[in-house]
């Protein structure tokens, strides 16, 4: 099993709001489905993943709670352990 892509994904209760501000800075664009938004960059490279969480509310600072981001890791052939 091969790690082919890791993807940085971002839980947000307003789908639309967070994948622009994302997209904007990095001067790409977004593919949106329901539930989930794929950031890809100006190059044409997946960079971020928005999650929809519709009751999240925005972290606590400094300590962070609640949970707000997380990574998705891509493998080219998935195998049972």
């Amino acid at each position: 099993m091969r790690l082919i892509r890791t993807v940085v994904v971002f839980d947000a209760a307003d789908l639309a709001a967070e994948s622009a501000f994302w997209a904007g800075m990095l001067g790409g664009h977004v593919f949106e489905d329901e539930t989930f938004h794929s950031v890809i960059d100006a190059v044409g490279e997946w960079r971020i993943g928005v999650q929809l969480a519709p009751e999240h509310v925005p972290p606590d600072w400094p300590d962070g709670a609640p949970q707000q981001v997380h990574l998705d890791l891509h493998v080219d052939d998935p195998k049972p352990a």
